[in-house]
């Protein structure tokens, strides 16, 4: 009968078989490969999970993650950044000056010392108009303040420039921060209790008998601070080889060869930053020299290491290799 031996209906074609009769393809729409695995969703673009393909990162995928948290900043992200570290900065010197501020007359007469113990009899330190010490004492509240909170803001100054380094060189920021805070200090300790006997005796030395020596304790004020800051800046040479080393830019083997250079450039350095005096002069040479020194050993030691060249082939090796492949 025509009812019997006719065609089978489209949903039972579809369902089994093709038109012409051979069994439909695997995967098609209605089964259960076109899912993957029981209990995961579709994968974008078709990709299965876990294809390195797919756009997706990985689950648990550790170097993804680290890569999208490296992202390259943007102008707008930098400023924001520095915006923080200055507001950081500025904080912890804030905190720092109401913190001395309580002690900073004591701190100033210790500041003076240098030069009242080399001033003539007769010779003192003396005020122009009436507000100069008490200006005198905010500013000497403010040094010391800037002292007390140097390693936290010199922690800051590091983590700006942290976004540009690798990671290893990361984890030695807050070593830096503290060597750089140490040696600034240092600096301005030994320009304190070195240099400044030396260069004040030689001034009060050369006015004579026909001048009487009465500064101002403003003027006092603004030229100790430029001399410590000087020695604090060079101090921090070691520092600035390290780090320098540590990103690869310079070697010990280099620094070793420019050696007579920085030799001729520490004394050039030593007669632009000190006074006109030769001893001043040989007084922040001698120590640029011996930080020179230093900052060798420390690229030395810790300094980024060339990758070891690759051996080449030996030859019987390579005669092997060659016929092999033929």
């Amino acid at each position: 009968m025509s009812t019997g031996s006719g065609a089978a209906p489209d949903s039972i074609r579809e369902a089994g078989t093709t038109a012409g009769g051979e069994p439909a393809v695997a995967g098609s729409e209605g089964t259960g490969d076109s899912h993957g695995a029981a209990g995961t969703g579709p994968e974008p673009d078709g990709a299965p999970p876990g294809d390195p393909n797919s756009g997706a990162p990985l689950a648990g995928d550790t170097a993804s993650d680290e890569e999208h948290a490296d992202q390259e900043m943007s102008l707008l992200d930098h400023l924001g950044e520095l915006r923080t570290r200055i507001m950081h900065c500025v904080i912890a010197a804030a905190v720092g000056f109401l913190a001395c501020y309580a002690v900073a007359e004591d701190m100033l007469r210790f500041f003076l010392q240098p030069l009242l113990n080399v001033l003539p009899p007769k010779s003192t330190l003396i005020a122009t108009t009436l507000p100069e010490k008490f200006f005198t004492v905010l500013k000497m509240a403010f040094l010391g303040g800037f002292l007390v909170a140097s390693p936290y803001i010199f922690y800051q100054i590091w983590r700006f420039i942290a976004p540009g380094l690798y990671r290893e060189e990361r984890r030695a920021l807050v070593p830096v921060a503290i060597a750089t805070a140490f040696f600034f200090t240092g600096g301005g300790v030994f320009g304190y209790f070195v240099v400044f006997p030396f260069a004040f005796s030689f001034f009060v030395d050369y006015a004579g008998e026909l001048i009487t020596i009465m500064p101002t304790i403003s003027s006092y004020f603004s030229f100790a601070v430029m001399l410590l800051v000087a020695f604090g800046v060079v101090f921090e040479l070691p520092v600035v080889l390290y780090f320098l080393a540590r990103i690869g830019l310079i070697t010990a083997a280099g620094l070793r060869r420019n050696r007579r250079w920085a030799i001729l450039g520490a004394f050039i350095l030593g007669a632009l930053l000190t006074p006109a005096d030769p001893i001043s002069q040989c007084l922040m040479a001698g120590p640029l020299i011996v930080l020179y020194e230093v900052g060798i050993v420390a690229a030395a030691l810790f300094g980024k290491k060339k990758p070891p060249a690759p051996e080449a082939a030996a030859p019987e090796t390579a005669a092997s290799e060659s016929a092999a492949s033929e």
